[in-house]
């Protein structure tokens, strides 16, 4: 057999074996819960991604950020322009940033309802709790309130949770963890965050 014969052999059976899998694959009847975790960059980004996908099919989507206070950053600025997500940036900056504890857990926790309520009003095809992780690894949410408040969600609605440390809770709830991991950096060979590329 030539190398072209078995490299059409092979990719007929992949065909076959990727319809059987998503013939035998069901609609779940409710939108799904997605964690974006890791060290590496994207986690964010990716979930922006996801908004586009969403906007693509006329979808209504709301994001709520947890840590990026008043940064000034090209994907706010672009949705701003463009409309159609309801977005609230209702951290105070990096966690280093206020250094206080109870303003944190309080920021934190007025973030949390206002996604809470997005999630359960049945309203949003798409919900991104960008960083909740970061809030949730500094203890400044319980981590059974979102459980409990991912389960109260609209059937409608899917969910996106971004930030590293993603508790083990959250992921063996979630339908979908991707996790990015850094394999080289810019910032530790000292070049600055790029404007357009990192924020």
């Amino acid at each position: 057999m030539s190398d072209a014969d078995t490299h059409k052999a092979e990719m007929q059976k992949l065909q076959a074996e990727q319809k059987r899998k998503t013939t035998e694959a069901t609609d779940p009847g409710r939108g799904l819960v997605l964690i974006h975790t890791g060290d590496g960059k994207g986690k964010s980004s990716s979930a922006f991604g996801v908004i586009v996908r969403a906007l693509g099919w006329g979808q209504k989507v709301g994001v709520v950020q947890f840590i990026k206070g008043k940064w000034i950053t090209g994907e706010r600025q672009f949705f701003d322009k463009l409309g159609g997500v309801d977005w609230h940036t209702m951290g105070e900056g990096f966690t280093w940033d206020t250094q206080d504890r109870d303003r944190d857990i309080a920021a934190a926790s007025t973030a949390f309802e206002k996604a809470r309520g997005m999630m359960t009003s049945g309203e949003y095809d798409l919900v991104v709790l960008d960083e909740i992780n970061i809030a949730l690894r500094y203890e400044y949410l319980s981590v059974d309130h979102v459980l409990d408040s991912l389960e109260a969600r609209s059937a409608r609605t899917s969910v996106v949770l971004t930030g590293r440390d993603a508790k083990p809770e959250l992921c063996d709830y979630a339908d979908l963890v991707s996790e990015m991991r850094e394999v080289k950096h810019p910032f530790k060979a000292g070049i600055k965050a790029q404007r357009g590329l990192d924020f």
